[in-house]
C-alpha cells in the first residue's frame, strides 16, 4: 500500500513538472469548462465581473479584462447606468425624508466624492478604452494624462446628481467635498464644479503633500475624523468607490454609485497618482 501511494505521489509530481501546471491555469480551464457546459455567454461573464466589482468582491485589479472592455464601455454610457444612478439618488432622498431633522447647531453635514459622483470621467475613459490600457499601480504617464484632462475643466455633471446635491443643500446640510485629486488641481476643480452648476459647498478637501502615500480609505477616513472633531454630524457619504465609504468614523448612511472602473485610485495615493 505504501509503495502504491509513493508511486501515485511521484506520478502526480512528474505530471506537474512536465505539464508546467499552476493553479491559475487550472482554475481558468476549470472556469472555461463550466462555462462551456453551462452555456455561459461572454455577456454573462462580463456582467458577473461588473457586479462583483460593485460588491467589492473583486479588488486590486490593474485593468478591465480585455474581453469585457466593450461591455463596460457600453454600460457606462447606457440608460441602465443612468437608471442605476437615479435609483441611488432616490434612495438618498428617501433616507433623508424619513430620518433627517435639522439640528440647531448648524453642524449637520453631508460628504460627496467628486469624480464619477458629481463630475463624470466617462469622456476621458472613452478615449482610453474604458480602462483597458490604464494601469493602476505606479502608472505616472496615465495619471498625468488624467490630470491634464482634469485641467481642461470639461467634465460634465453626473446625471441626477446635480439635483440631489442642491436638494441636500436646501435641507440645510453643510456639504463637504472630499476628493483624492491633488491640491494643484484646486482651481480647475472649482471652475469645473461651478461651470456645471455645483455651488455653495462648505469645504473642498483635496490631497496635500502629506497625504501622498496614504491609502485612499485611510486618507478619507482621517478627513472625516477631523470633521467630527470639529463638531459636525455626518448624515451621509456618497461616492462611487468603496474606498470612499469604508472605515471609521463613518456616517449614518453611505450610498455607492455604480462604477466598474473604480480600481483607478482605490489602492494607494502615491504622489504620481490621481
Amino acid at each position: 500500500m505504501r509503495a502504491e501511494a509513493l508511486l501515485l505521489f511521484f506520478s502526480f509530481s512528474i505530471g506537474i513538472v512536465t505539464g508546467d501546471w499552476n493553479i491559475l491555469s487550472y482554475t481558468t480551464k476549470k472556469r472555461d469548462h463550466h462555462q462551456h457546459h453551462a452555456g455561459i455567454s461572454l455577456k454573462n461573464y462580463c456582467e458577473s465581473w461588473r457586479i462583483n466589482v460593485e460588491l467589492n468582491n473583486i479588488r486590486g485589479f490593474d485593468v478591465v479584462p480585455g474581453e469585457c472592455v466593450g461591455y463596460i464601455g457600453k454600460y457606462m454610457t447606457s440608460t441602465q447606468y443612468k437608471v442605476d444612478v437615479q435609483r441611488a439618488a432616490e434612495q438618498t432622498t428617501l433616507f433623508l425624508t424619513n430620518n433627517f431633522r435639522l439640528g440647531a447647531d448648524g453642524k449637520d453635514a453631508w460628504i460627496f466624492d467628486i469624480d464619477d459622483t458629481l463630475l463624470s470621467t466617462v469622456p476621458y475613459f472613452k478615449k482610453h478604452q474604458h480602462g483597458a490600457v490604464l494601469g493602476c499601480r505606479g502608472a505616472t504617464t496615465n495619471s498625468t494624462s488624467m490630470e491634464q484632462w482634469m485641467e481642461e475643466r470639461s467634465a460634465p455633471a453626473v446625471e441626477h446628481m446635480l439635483d440631489l446635491y442642491h436638494e441636500i443643500r436646501a435641507r440645510g446640510l453643510k456639504i463637504f467635498l472630499i476628493s483624492s485629486r491633488r491640491e494643484h488641481l484646486r482651481d480647475a476643480t472649482i471652475d469645473n464644479l461651478v461651470k456645471v452648476g455645483y455651488l455653495g459647498w462648505t469645504d473642498l478637501i483635496l490631497r496635500c503633500a502629506e497625504d501622498c502615500y496614504h491609502a485612499v480609505a485611510n486618507y478619507k477616513t482621517e478627513k472625516r475624523r477631523k470633521l467630527i472633531e470639529q463638531g459636525y454630524h455626518l448624515w451621509g457619504i456618497m461616492g462611487d468607490q468603496w474606498c470612499s465609504l469604508v472605515g471609521h468614523p463613518s456616517a449614518n448612511r453611505t450610498f455607492k454609485l455604480p462604477n466598474p472602473m473604480s480600481f483607478f485610485c482605490c489602492l494607494s495615493l502615491a504622489c504620481s497618482q490621481r
